[in-house]
């Protein structure tokens, strides 16, 4: 699913129009965008949490060369899925 599919179900479901259902599915993601900036953790019960994590410096290799790089330090999001999706996928 896309979010233009989201925007589309939850019109459908709560039967508002279309531009309602984008923007409170704009404004779920905005939010949640900018908890992820700040470095807070977003937990959805029933499905997952995000979280940042941290990964220091260390040495890679340029894979043209073989030369070692050194990497920057850096912050990416991560998200876990929770017990309750995860069984459900699985079965």
């Amino acid at each position: 699913m896309n979010k233009s599919e989201l925007i589309e179900q939850l019109a459908l479901k709560k039967n508002i129009p279309v531009k309602s259902a984008e923007e409170v599915v704009n404004l779920i993601f905005s939010s949640m965008s900018e908890a992820m900036v700040l470095g807070e953790r977003i937990e959805i019960r029933g499905l997952g949490s995000f979280v940042i994590k941290n990964y220091g410096t260390y040495t890679g290799r340029n894979p043209k060369t073989g030369e070692a790089i050194k990497v920057s330090p850096k912050k990416l999001p991560f998200f876990k899925v929770g017990k309750e999706l995860k069984e459900m996928v699985l079965g």
